[in-house]
């Protein structure tokens, strides 16, 4: 989750296009993805999976996945959990924190998603969002876990709402 560029290097952007704007070069009008981690809960283990940016994570290969929750009625559930990092002048903290539900199931290599809501989720994140809903105490746990043994210093400067929501 640590972004850190060489010197001299542009970050990478997704530029925003669109008819009532214009392209003003790189980086201009940018959503930056670089502040941004997505987690993936599985079994109660919570792991950074950078996979997960583009649907790639260790439990997403190989899976074809459907938007019909029917279609995989012996599946797992897995949470996809997008993490924003923001900075002030006092430091780097966990900004956003939004979870998105998966169901797979390994053997059939089916899977359940809806990927609306993993881009919406993904949105809300970066604007310091904190949606959490349906997560399990087991979950929770394990995220805050991975986040404070990631970097307890960020954990420490975090938004209360974020720890709370996690703490309950």
């Amino acid at each position: 989750m640590d972004n850190v560029q060489p010197e001299g290097k542009k970050q990478i952007a997704l530029n925003i296009v669109n008819a009532k704007s214009k392209h003003k070069g790189f980086g201009a009008g940018s959503i930056d993805l670089n502040n941004v981690s997505p987690v993936i809960i599985d079994g109660g283990e919570a792991v950074i999976d950078i996979g997960a940016m583009h649907a790639k994570s260790k439990v997403e290969k190989g899976i074809k996945f459907s938007t019909n929750r029917e279609d995989v009625p012996a599946g797992r559930q897995v949470w996809l959990v997008w993490v924003a990092v923001d900075r002030t002048v006092e430091g780097q903290f966990y900004a956003g924190l939004t979870a998105c539900e998966m169901w797979i199931d390994t053997e059939a290599r089916r899977g359940w998603k809806i990927l609306a809501d993993h881009v919406n989720k993904l949105d809300a994140s970066l604007k310091r969002k904190v949606i959490v809903e349906g997560l399990g105490h087991v979950e929770k746990a394990a995220l805050q876990s991975l986040l404070i043994a990631h970097n307890a210093e960020w954990w420490a400067a975090s938004p209360q709402e974020l720890k709370a929501a996690l703490s309950d």
